[in-house]
């Protein structure tokens, strides 16, 4: 555990990317394979549950550290993150062990989830009373599931196929799955995934997602001729890839999540598909009466549910739209051109004849003036823009760098946009711990029925968008403007007006406004305006397209 919490402390500091991968590599060099295999999973983005729940980790902090609960509350408040606060708090261990990773997870951290209450809290100082203070922050962090520090997963790919020598396509492939929520990362999976060999792929296996850049200025000035693009509409639903191999079919989620069970009529559909293929696209609900896309909220019911019934089945019917094909006839396709897997993809699906199997449509324009007048269509049409990707490109892995030819581009509409009032702030976490960066805004209510003064409805929440220089002075604003402090979040004196962006709009009945907005995210700070000025609701509504 001590080499962990060094190699995090490493990594934590470090902002050179050949440093970090330095680090990296002499870890895993001399790292056991079983605490090789869960800092694998760890450093790629592998989130468990968390261990305790807040309010119990709480109170067994402040009761190991001897102090009252309301004055851990106010060093809480102070520090802004919890397994920090426990880490300074907790008085020095009298010994302390060099448990390795491994063991600290399977034998500390896991088993306290399944613990009544007073056996978590002797869990809790058991392993406090074991560890130094590196290691308790890290193992802090990895209880309340906030453990996360500045490398990717591309990174950490590289680290491993450096050191193992085989190629970092390989090793990003066999990562697939790896980081599944319930996974308990073993020495063997480890061994597997940095083998020189593995005669045991499974046949389940993904592909690693070939991600597109966002495109920030016209196309017309940088991606040469639009005839040399393949055109379609870019649909806010839940990227997958449809693995059919040996007689039986996986789902896959981008975010390395077997998904097969939640969508049950794709298996279904799914038993059409040709042997040997897998198939990257789009998880999405879908209105047959229309021919257009469900609400993305439609879909996150079906998400977020492992098993669904007949009713939500009904309620939010799915379909797969097919973008590319990744394999054909058992045979590894992502080297051929875009134009080359597109016109496979076409007879496959034409074939197959199946109307949950959906052809992503290809958009023909001849000319960027032409494809700019399209993409106002977008909005209608339940899409998020257009995708953009090179005739000529192979499938790659990750997001290539802009210079490259072969990348795909995601061309997305400008945002919807309102003004809102600043009215809650919260520390935010890591380097930005003593700064207020999480935000919540509300707009004017005009129709109150319980008076005639107008009031403020809380809307959304943000907390991307700012430079630094603008946390800093919206954090002093904070600071000298705080009406209540409830443990982190402060009450803010409504003056401060900030325009936010948003992709998307809804009616939701969960939020007290009745709308719920997607990706929130702040555009600019408005100090040339007024807090009377700030929209209302009815104009949010009215982008929801509520009268």
């Amino acid at each position: 555990m001590k080499a962990f919490a060094a190699l995090y402390t490493e990594l934590d500091s470090a902002t050179s990317t050949q440093r970090k991968l330095a680090a990296l590599g002499r870890y895993f060099a001399q790292a056991a394979p079983a605490n090789a295999a869960w800092a694998t999973y760890f450093l790629a983005g592998g989130k468990p549950r968390q261990s305790v729940k807040s309010s119990a980790l709480r109170f067994a902090a402040a009761e190991a550290a001897a102090i009252p609960e309301w004055l851990f509350e106010e060093c809480y408040d102070a520090v802004g993150d919890m397994a920090e606060t426990i880490a300074l708090l907790l008085p020095d261990a009298s010994e302390t062990s060099d448990i390795p990773l491994a063991e600290c997870i399977t034998t500390l951290i896991l088993p306290l989830r399944l613990l009544p209450l007073e056996a978590q809290m002797a869990g809790l100082r058991t392993a406090w009373s074991r560890l130094d203070s590196a290691s308790r922050f890290v193992f802090n962090k990895l209880i309340t599931g906030s453990f996360r520090v500045g490398v990717s997963r591309l990174l950490v790919t590289q680290a491993l196929a450096k050191l193992s020598e085989v190629d970092a396509n390989i090793i990003a492939q066999r990562m697939m799955g790896y980081l599944a929520s319930n996974a308990q990362p073993t020495a063997d999976d480890y061994l597997k995934l940095t083998a020189s060999h593995n005669a045991h792929e499974p046949d389940a296996q993904p592909f690693p997602f070939f991600l597109a850049q966002s495109l920030q200025s016209p196309p017309e000035n940088s991606l040469g001729e639009a005839t040399e693009w393949l055109v379609e509409w870019k649909w806010d639903g839940m990227r997958g890839q449809l693995v059919k191999r040996g007689g039986s079919a996986q789902l896959w989620s981008r975010g390395d999540e077997l998904i097969s069970e939640r969508f049950p009529e794709l298996m279904e559909m799914a038993a059409a598909l040709p042997d040997g293929c897998v198939l990257d696209g789009e998880v999405i609900g879908w209105d047959s009466q229309s021919d257009a896309p469900l609400p993305f909220a439609k879909l996150q019911t079906r998400m977020a549910r492992k098993k669904v019934g007949a009713k939500l089945m009904a309620d939010v019917p799915i379909v797969f739209i097919a973008y590319d094909l990744l394999e054909y006839q058992g045979v590894d396709i992502r080297s051929e051109t875009m134009a080359t897997r597109r016109a496979l993809l076409v007879g496959l699906v034409d074939a197959v004849n199946e109307p949950r199997l959906k052809l992503s449509a290809a958009i023909q324009v001849t000319s960027w003036a032409q494809l700019a007048e399209v993409r106002r269509e977008a909005r209608e049409r339940g899409a998020e823009g257009l995708m953009l990707k090179r005739l000529d490109s192979a499938y790659g892995v990750g997001r290539t760098k802009r210079q490259t030819r072969g990348e795909w581009w995601k061309w997305k509409l400008d945002p919807m946009s309102v003004d809102a009032v600043l009215i809650y702030a919260q520390r935010g976490h890591g380097r930005r711990a003593s700064l207020y960066t999480d935000y919540s805004f509300a707009v004017w209510d005009d129709n109150n029925p319980d008076s005639d003064e107008r009031k403020l409805v809380p809307f959304a929440k943000a907390y991307s968008g700012l430079t630094d220089a603008e946390i800093r002075e919206v954090d002093a604003f904070v600071r000298r403007n705080t009406l209540e402090k409830f443990g982190p979040v402060r009450t803010v004196k409504p003056e401060l007006v900030m325009e936010i962006g948003f992709e998307g709009i809804q009616v939701s009945k969960r939020h007290k406004s009745g709308v719920a907005v997607r990706f929130p995210r702040i555009l600019r700070v408005r100090n040339d305006k007024p807090m009377e000025e700030a929209d209302t609701l009815e104009s949010l509504k009215a982008l929801a397209g509520v009268g």
